[in-house]
């Protein structure tokens, strides 16, 4: 009776979920396949959301699911050791979002992108038939369940990798431990960035040989030599006697609060310049007019008209120039940091890798050990109000020597926490190399 309760119980959570999922998939459908300014189209791929993939150049490939560019980014020094490792090996990566792919295809003389299907069984057998992998590795914590289940019946097994669990999502996975429960039965292995995220996995109910602590890929970032030449270049065109600062990866709402930080800013140095980046290309146009509106004299990267003294804001309106922008800068402020719990900050690594003194909001609970590593370390200073950012700023450009001490600091944190990759492909190793 109790393994009949068991299936029952199983099979409703399914069915639900299921129902759940057709009713929301026009939504989904929607969000993804429709035309947004600045990201690239789905065009005639659209069928790969349903499972009907093209055939793959190579056979058996390990498949990466990195969902979008950040994953992307992130998993691709160990999407390049894995090749350098196993040469003869093919690899499949797949991501959810168009601009995820337009990531991919740079290192598209490695790795084949598809799009990944949605969590319907039918869609994803139908794309395990075309592709047939050898393994599935999954960034971080991108868990569906249709897909882990038909994955892992399939006989193909599932490792999570650079598996991060914040306090709160542990909380609502607790809400639904049986659902959460069925999910992880059909992954083999959960590879962490830190201790936290191993308890949290355990606690959720995942046995201790199934959780390994192999440390974050993300400090794995491996600066391209071109960068350097790049952002040099780049300041020259700027201005490189002026102080210049970068707010990158802006979010609704910050945009505001960064302005009014410049504007104080300017009072004290009336040279400054601020390299603007918001995070969505749809708001480039309208983050620029906001700008204007506000008084300043505004200069869009695209535009490609020429930065003069006059030039207060240069809006960086492209997409994969982030380590450019930031190389050109003095120092960075990370946005995403600034809008209460909306989004929990974003990755302050490539400031860091990069050298540059770094400011951040009171909103970091997607990088908490990174955030705290950096505090510690005297690498980067917590400004919760445009005033704080202003004041900050004066103190670190009129005090050169603080202002180089703190992007060394930020560094040496980068260098000491680098070492994941090698981790994760000894990890990798017996579901890798398997025929």
């Amino acid at each position: 009776m109790d393994i009949l309760q068991f299936y029952m119980k199983k099979f409703l959570i399914i069915a639900t979920y299921t129902v759940i999922l057709t009713i929301l998939s026009p939504i989904l459908l929607v969000v993804l396949l429709r035309k947004k300014l600045g990201k690239p189209s789905i065009g005639q791929r659209w069928g790969e959301y349903f499972g009907v993939t093209p055939p793959l150049n190579g056979t058996r490939p390990i498949w990466i699911h990195t969902v979008s560019v950040g994953e992307t980014i992130a998993a691709t020094p160990l999407i390049r050791a894995i090749k350098q490792k196993y040469p003869n090996q093919d690899i499949l990566i797949t991501t959810t979002t168009t601009t995820g792919a337009e990531q991919a295809e740079k290192i598209a003389d490695i790795a084949e992108h598809r799009f990944m299907p949605i969590d319907f069984s039918w869609c994803i057998t139908r794309f395990l038939k075309q592709v047939n992998p050898k393994c599935m590795l999954i960034m971080e914590t991108e868990l569906w369940p249709n897909t882990l289940r038909t994955v892992c019946n399939a006989g193909v097994p599932i490792t999570v990798i650079n598996a991060r669990l914040s306090e709160r999502s542990c909380q609502r996975y607790l809400k639904f431990h049986s659902v959460f429960k069925l999910m992880a039965n059909h992954i083999h292995q959960v590879l962490c960035q830190h201790t936290d995220d191993e308890k949290r996995f355990t606690q959720l109910g995942l046995t201790s040989d199934k959780v390994h602590v192999t440390g974050s890929l993300k400090f794995d970032i491996s600066t391209p030599e071109n960068i350097a030449l790049q952002g040099h270049d780049l300041r020259i065109k700027l201005g490189q006697n002026r102080p210049i600062w970068i707010a990158a990866s802006t979010h609704d709402g910050e945009d505001e609060i960064i302005y009014n930080a410049h504007q104080k800013l300017l009072q004290h140095c009336p040279s400054a310049l601020l390299i603007l980046v918001p995070r969505h290309p749809e708001r480039f146009n309208k983050v620029a007019k906001q700008g204007t509106d506000k008084g300043f004299n505004v200069i869009q990267r695209t535009a490609g008209a020429e930065v003069k003294a006059a030039t207060q804001v240069y809006l960086g309106d492209t997409m994969g120039e982030m380590l450019t922008l930031i190389s050109a800068a003095d120092i960075c402020f990370m946005g995403g940091s600034l809008i209460g719990d909306k989004v929990g900050g974003h990755n302050m690594l490539e400031p860091a890798a990069l050298e540059k003194p770094i400011l951040n909001g009171p909103s970091y609970f997607n990088f908490k050990d990174i955030t705290q590593q950096l505090i510690k370390e005297k690498a980067l200073i917590i400004c919760p109000s445009d005033e704080d950012i202003s004041s900050q700023l004066i103190h670190l450009f009129d005090d050169s020597t603080r202002r180089m001490q703190m992007g060394e600091n930020a560094y040496q944190v980068v260098k000491r926490n680098q070492g994941a990759v090698n981790k994760t492909i000894q990890a990798l190793g017996a579901v890798i190399s398997t025929e």
